[in-house]
């Protein structure tokens, strides 16, 4: 069995997509970047950037009843390795220990400029 999640607290897809879509005791959530979801304009730089984009994984992961700490696998897209140690640094913030699985990996873009986007994997059951 499969649902959709949606969420006013996160930003509104702005493609063919939802969300985060649960599938069995999985919450698959899909890429979020660093946008105000009221506004959906990008927040200015960086580091701003970055809370946006866990405030709006954790806003997504709480509309399905559940929060970060059940995150099993993030993967996160920089447009620039040098904020590697800011990243890790902030979120440690919204994901608390033990860590998920994680890839990170420099992109040559992300959609509207972004500079840091997610997705994540989260385990909903017992």
């Amino acid at each position: 069995m499969k649902r959709t999640i949606h969420t006013a607290n996160a930003p509104a897809a702005i493609g063919a997509y939802s969300q985060a879509v649960q599938a069995g005791e999985f919450l698959y959530i899909s890429g979020q970047l660093g946008l105000d979801p009221a506004t959906m304009a990008l927040e200015a730089g960086f580091e701003a950037q970055c809370h946006r984009m866990f405030q709006n994984l954790k806003a997504i992961a709480e509309a399905a009843g559940a929060g970060l700490d059940r995150a099993v696998k993030l993967t996160i897209y920089l447009t620039d390795l040098a904020d590697f140690a800011q990243l890790n640094t902030i979120m440690a913030h919204y994901v608390p220990e033990p860590f998920p699985a994680r890839a990170a990996v420099q992109v040559a873009a992300l959609p509207k400029g972004g500079l840091v986007e997610a997705d994540a994997i989260l385990y909903l059951g017992q």
